[in-house]
């Protein structure tokens, strides 16, 4: 055969092996060739990435992506706000595809990262490492909030300590009502208010920390003491004194603001919602009060862009450039006007110039220095967990 034929055929051997290559989905290609160095953006081509977010940081979210559409006009953030565990399970089963994930806390993404390795087909959804890994945006404890007279008994009751899980369980297990804890008979049963631990990441949270608090724990919950009748006839009795279990933190602290005592005398919620409604005028069922346990869980709002095959090496750097510029030293101190805690540890909890609400509202229960926080539990923990909990409680709830 002719060098001139050989040459052609080589060329489009060549030619046609390239095109295989590029013609095959990500999830098929060699992980080396995944890896490469990104080709960027077309000049004046602007990238969309979807950010996919705990509704409990919008304000401060949109806020932050108002301003870096103005200085980053080529990268468009797309803004899905969705509740923590229904994002988990909608991303699992592929309903949503965002380029980054941000849910309230880690415990949750843990469990999404342990339901999603179950297909040893798919690569792990979340970078072990470097800028893509999960790491906080913004941190929040879970506290207490009461009525102002209710906070004073339970703070009586507690000798003055921190007020546990032990004894709200106390209280709203007994036929006595409120004046098992020091409390007048006018006031009747004791009603506490959580969100729905399935719905809902703050309800979660509430279960997972009276769970250590009835073990005398402060990480280390394994499922095998979930197992325990007398820890579930103890979470049982706990969880009937909750009226109703609203779908989000934010409708909690509403409906307890708008009903009063008639419907909760104590709410599970975040610290920033709490700052949020402490920041209004007093209502007519008078002054909240911020109550804070012996231990807390911190909602570090972790954020990490996604390793799914729908995420572009465009899309990627795009993403890592809008989560640096969340991080950022001017965006980290805007966050405590929202009632957040920087996840950047330089962040003076002061704003500079002006007093934040942490100093503000001292009175009211605010601390700066809080309780420690629960070790994040294993997703098999957390699963069961909710299992447990849809046994015993939510389908006793059911219509």
């Amino acid at each position: 055969m002719k060098p001139a034929v050989l040459i052609i055929i080589g060329v489009l051997t060549a030619i046609g092996g390239a095109l295989y290559l590029s013609a095959r989905p990500a999830h098929e290609r060699p992980a080396a060739e995944r890896s490469a160095a990104p080709e960027p953006a077309p000049r004046g081509v602007r990238t969309e990435i979807t950010f996919l977010y705990s509704t409990e940081k919008q304000a401060w979210v949109e806020e932050a992506a108002a301003d870096f559409q103005t200085a980053n006009p080529l990268i468009r953030v797309n803004l899905v706000g969705l509740g923590s565990l229904e994002a988990a399970q909608a991303i699992l089963e592929g309903r949503e595809r965002p380029t980054v994930w941000s849910p309230a806390d880690s415990a949750v993404l843990r469990m999404l990262a342990s339901d999603w390795a179950t297909d040893p087909t798919r690569e792990p959804l979340f970078a072990a490492d470097g800028d893509a890994a999960p790491r906080p945006l913004v941190v929040t404890p879970l506290v207490f909030v009461a009525w102002e007279a209710r906070a004073e008994v339970l703070t009586r009751a507690s000798g003055g300590h921190a007020v546990s899980w032990r004894l709200i369980q106390d209280a709203v297990s007994s036929d006595q009502g409120w004046p098992a804890v020091g409390g007048p008979p006018e006031w009747g049963f004791v009603k506490l208010g959580h969100t729905d631990p399935t719905r809902s990441n703050s309800g979660l949270q509430a279960l997972l920390l009276a769970s250590l608090d009835f073990y005398g724990k402060q990480g280390g919950l394994t499922v095998a003491d979930l197992l325990e009748p007398d820890f579930q006839r103890w979470l049982g009795e706990l969880e009937r004194g909750v009226g109703r279990f609203q779908e989000t933190t934010g409708a909690l602290m509403t409906d307890m603001v708008r009903f009063g005592p008639a419907r909760y005398d104590i709410g599970v919620v975040y610290e920033n919602l709490a700052i949020a409604q402490l920041s209004q005028p007093e209502g007519q069922w008078g002054a909240l009060r911020v109550l804070y346990p012996p231990l807390t869980f911190w909602s570090d709002h972790p954020a990490a862009v996604l390793q799914g095959e729908w995420v572009l090496p465009r899309q990627r750097e795009a993403a890592l450039e809008w989560l640096r510029y969340l991080r950022s030293r001017p965006v980290q101190r805007r966050a405590l006007a929202h009632g957040f805690r920087p996840a950047d540890p330089t962040v003076p909890m002061a704003a500079e110039g002006t007093e934040s609400p942490f100093q503000r509202m001292e009175a009211q229960g605010i601390q700066v220095d809080v309780p420690p926080s629960a070790g994040v539990p294993d997703g098999a923990v957390v699963r069961n967990l909710l299992t447990l909990w849809s046994r015993r409680v939510g389908n006793a709830r059911a219509p």
